[in-house]
Order: structure tokens, then sequence, then C-alpha cells
């Protein structure tokens, strides 16, 4: 039978004093003394060693129920609790310390995860996004003010429910990040779905969240729609207003009376005028077009060496430096990746022509990216906030539609497209951007 603790101590104890006992009561029994005195000594030693070892297990037993409460009730949450009589040197008081400091110290962190937990609450509750969590089994454990709003029931209704009872059951399938076009009890429109996947009490939830973009989409809209009136207006006020100046200058010299000399040479002048601004007027619009009518991305698998070098040979004007990179390709629409390595090498060119410099063209890969660099010697920009405004250009007979194409294409193929000066050598750096 095993013993327990409490009483391990108290037979150590015995056991320790039980030499020293037996000796005393040989040097009574063969002492010369009385008997009265020999059982009244051997009574008061019999007595003290029996009290000292119940004194220590008490002691030692209570120490340890001290410490004992005292983790139950961080086990349990109260930190209040603190341990009392701890004295430096002294193992007992150290122990206390660090059992007070370990209290301190998850109070602290039960005090910073409660209000992280507030403020996550207030803002799920204030956000105008309807966010939903679903257990394993598609029963919804949590919805916010939006959600409730969005589905058009109480949120005490909701909780419970399972994801087909609300229709939302298709969107915790497919694809986590999409949009759709949906009627809902509070609306209807197009809305942006983000799904992601967390573990709650060891089990597997998922988190639904659900924007409504209609909103967003018509201010871009609006804001797309003003800044093609404000560049269509600009352009056809740039053509119209000679237009209409020559044809009036043209129109008072035909109702005279008397006309000079040389007006027909004047005429055939303005109508050469009205007949430029009109082919300027033109080649705007069809640039335009151009813009609109951009194909989405045929994608096969480019070999990267062989794209690069072959868009570097089209420029004739400089020697283009190619540095090569890592054997790699991707696949995108060749065409159109050759048409934006090309416009890049281009205006490369054009500023390093401006100071005799040279043009670069290198890759690498960068995580799940593929990056092209197109670095040149030249001048840099001034600014480089309206680079990507369509048919805002700094070269005189620029089009202004070859950066914002070759945007467009590295978006289309979920890439990106930057330009920027190359503090502190001098020259721009076009930096390409791709998925592989």
């Amino acid at each position: 039978m095993k013993l327990s603790f409490d009483r391990r101590i108290f037979y150590t104890v015995l056991f320790a004093g039980l030499p020293a006992v037996l000796s005393v009561m040989v040097l009574l029994w063969i002492g010369d003394y009385a008997p009265k005195t020999q059982w009244t000594l051997l009574l008061v030693i019999l007595s003290f060693w029996l009290g000292v070892a119940l004194s220590v297990r008490e002691r030692v037993v209570r120490l340890l129920q001290t410490f004992a409460n005292l983790v139950s009730a961080l086990r349990e949450g109260d930190y209040s609790i603190r341990a009392r009589g701890a004295r430096n040197q002294d193992s007992i008081g150290e122990l206390a310390r660090e059992v007070n400091a370990l209290s301190q110290t998850m109070h602290d962190q039960r005090l910073g995860e409660l209000e992280a937990t507030a403020l996550l609450r207030t803002v799920m509750a204030e956000i105008d996004v309807a966010i939903f969590t679903f257990d394993g089994q598609h029963r919804l454990r949590l919805v916010n003010r939006a959600g409730s709003r969005l589905l058009g029931i109480p949120q005490e209704r909701l909780i419970g429910s399972s994801a087909g009872e609300l229709g939302l059951a298709e969107f915790l399938e497919g694809e986590p990040t999409r949009t759709v076009q949906r009627s809902f009890a509070g609306g209807s429109g197009r809305w942006g779905l983000r799904r992601g996947a967390f573990r709650e009490g060891g089990l597997p939830h998922q988190l639904l969240v659900v924007s409504d973009l209609s909103r967003a989409l018509r201010e871009e809209e609006r804001e797309a729609w003003q800044r093609l009136i404000r560049v269509l207006g600009h352009e056809l006020n740039n053509s119209l207003a000679p237009i209409k100046s020559v044809a009036e200058s043209l129109g008072s010299v035909l109702r005279r009376g008397e006309r000079p000399l040389e007006w027909e040479s004047d005429l055939q002048h303005g109508l050469n005028i009205i007949a430029a601004r009109a082919e300027s007027l033109n080649r705007f619009m069809n640039a335009y077009a151009r813009l609109a009518r951009l194909p989405p991305p045929r994608l096969q698998p480019v070999d990267l060496a062989d794209w690069v070098r072959r868009a570097a040979g089209l420029e004739t004007r400089i020697a283009v430096n190619v540095l090569a990179g890592p054997a790699l390709s991707v696949r995108a629409d060749g065409d159109q990746l050759e048409q934006v390595l090309i416009n890049l090498l281009r205006n490369a060119a054009d500023a390093a022509l401006e100071t005799g410099g040279a043009v670069s063209v290198s890759w690498r890969k960068n995580g799940n990216y593929l990056e092209v660099l197109v670095e040149d010697e030249g001048p840099g920009l001034p600014n480089t906030a309206n680079l990507f405004v369509p048919f805002f250009t700094t070269k005189p007979g620029g089009s202004g539609i070859g950066l914002v194409i070759s945007r467009q294409i590295a978006e289309a193929h979920g890439g990106s497209l930057s330009v920027e000066n190359r503090a502190p050598l001098p020259g721009c750096q076009a930096r390409l951007r791709l998925p592989l």
C-alpha cells in the first residue's frame, strides 16, 4: 500500500529521531535511576518525539496546501490571491515570490485579453461588413449586427441555425475569395466573399466575411466617368477651339466683298489647320478605344530568357544590357508581355539617349513572384504621380498610353507595374511583377 505524502513526512521525522530516542532509553535503563524517574523521562521523551514529528508534518502539509490553493485560484482565474511572508535568502520565500509574480503576469495577460476581446466585439458590432462564424457542422456560432441586417433576422434567432437554412451554404464551399451577384433580405447587388478557417476549443470553425461592393463600385464608376469626361473635354477643347477660330476667320474672309490677294492661300492654310486638328482628334479617340478594347490574356508557357532577349533585340537605338537571371517560365500571354517590355525598354532608351547613359534589363525570383527590372541612366523623372494617368506624357509627340496599357496587362496577369527614380543613382527603374 502506497503511503500518502504527509504520512511519509511523519514517518521520516520519526525515523530521523529514532536513534537518539533509543540511545536515551538505553542510558535511562542502565543508569542508576529510580523506576519512577525512568518512566517519567521516557514518557516526556516519547511525547516530545511524537510532537516534533507531528509539528513538522503539519507545517510541511500546511505550506503545500497553501501553495495548492494559490495554484488552484490561478487555474480558476482568480489572480487577486497572494502568498504572504516571503523572506529573502529563504527557499520558501523565493517560491512565494515566484508564485506572486506568476499571478501578476497572468492577471496582466488576462486583462489584456479582456480588453482585446472587448475591442474586437466592439469593432465587429460597429463595422459595416457582415461577419459569420460556423462550426464543423455548419451551424452559426457568431454573427455581428451587419450580418443580422443583411439576412433580415434578429441576432438571437440566427445563432444555432444551419448555413443551409440561412442561404449561406454555397459560400462555405468553393473559392475562399470571390465576388458574387446575390439578393439578400437586407439588399441586393455585388458582394465580396472572404472565407478563412480557425480553431476554437480544438475544433475547426470557418469565418465568413460578406462585404457590399455595390456602393464602392458605384463610387469608382462615378469617379471614372468624371476622369473620362475631364480628359475628353480637355482634348476636345484643344481641337475644337482652333477649328472654330479658323472657321470663323475663313468665314469672315469669304463674306467680304473684296477679298485680299492671298485669300486662297489663307483659305488653304486654314483648311490644313482644320484637317490637322481633326486628324489629331481622331488619333486621340482611336487611342482611347485601344485602352477600352484590351483583350484578356491567353495563358501559355513563356520562357523568360527568350522573352527578355527578344524584346531587347528590338531596341536598335541603344544596346540593351541583358543581365541573365534564373531559368524560369511563366504562364502568360507572350504577345502582351512582349508589348509591355517593348514599351518599358523604349521609355528607358529615350531617357538614356538624353544623357548618353546605358539601359539594362534583369530578372529575379522574389518569393512566389517574378520581378523584371528595366533600369536606365537617364535624367530621372521630376514627378512620378501622373505616370499612369491616360494621355499624360513628358515626351514630345508621345501618346501617353504606353505605361497605362502596360500596367493593365500586368494587372490582368495578376501582377503589378511600378516606375520610380533610382535614388541615389541617376535614372529610373521600372519593376514588373508577375506571379509564378
